[in-house]
């Protein structure tokens, strides 16, 4: 397969919302385009970015970031790399704040890297969306939804829904004046005049939730 563009023209996603969704066509004019995120154009390393996604689960940002400083130093750099993971032991890590279930993702994140299990990132930009989710989801600790973030902000795919977040449903419900929640299932389906570009739908939806009306 080809290499896949990272990134997508951020105008033409607005103007097809704007064309295909009436409910959501106010708000992206009154908010106005969204700018394409710089990480589209940066290159990275695949495990450094899960292993951050790793370490960053269900803590603070702030918890989370003097966390992986402490990691860094002990690994003499800032790269998370799967050879300088597996330079430190697992006391080291615990020392680091590390807790004993991110410890062993870290591990099983290092294995699979070593095995050649993991895409690089040269790799990745030849893989569909699907197949990225399926080999990266197969490592211990990584969901889904890391999985997209990764399509979404390091790839820039146009067409990714991360349906199961929560700020995600939240905007959808506040742009259809809803109750309730639509369930994850309903997101999707609601979401087919979105496509091709449910990613900045994603992201504007993201935007809309966290507006203080």
């Amino acid at each position: 397969m080809a290499a896949i563009p990272r990134g997508f023209d951020t105008v033409a996603a607005a103007r097809h919302l704007v064309r295909k969704d009436p409910t959501l066509k106010p708000w992206i004019r009154k908010l106005g385009p969204l700018e394409a995120p710089i990480s589209w154009k940066q290159s990275f390393d695949t495990a450094d970015a899960l292993a951050r996604s790793i370490l960053y689960q269900q803590l603070s940002g702030k918890a989370a970031a003097t966390i992986v400083g402490r990691v860094e130093t002990a690994i003499g750099g800032p790269r998370l790399s799967g050879a300088a993971l597996d330079s430190v032991s697992d006391e080291v890590l615990r020392a680091c704040g590390v807790s004993g279930a991110k410890t062993r993702a870290l591990r099983d994140l290092v294995a699979r890297q070593a095995a050649g299990e993991i895409p690089s990132y040269r790799q990745l930009v030849h893989l569909s969306d699907d197949v990225i989710i399926d080999r990266l989801t197969a490592v211990r600790g990584i969901g889904r939804w890391t999985a997209e973030m990764l399509l979404m902000f390091r790839l820039g795919r146009p067409d990714v829904l991360p349906a199961d977040d929560l700020g995600v449903r939240k905007g959808a419900q506040r742009v259809d004046g809803a109750e309730v929640m639509l369930t994850p299932k309903q997101l999707i389906a609601r979401s087919e005049a979105w496509g091709p570009y449910r990613t900045y739908a994603a992201m504007m939806l993201w935007r809309i939730a966290d507006l203080q009306l």
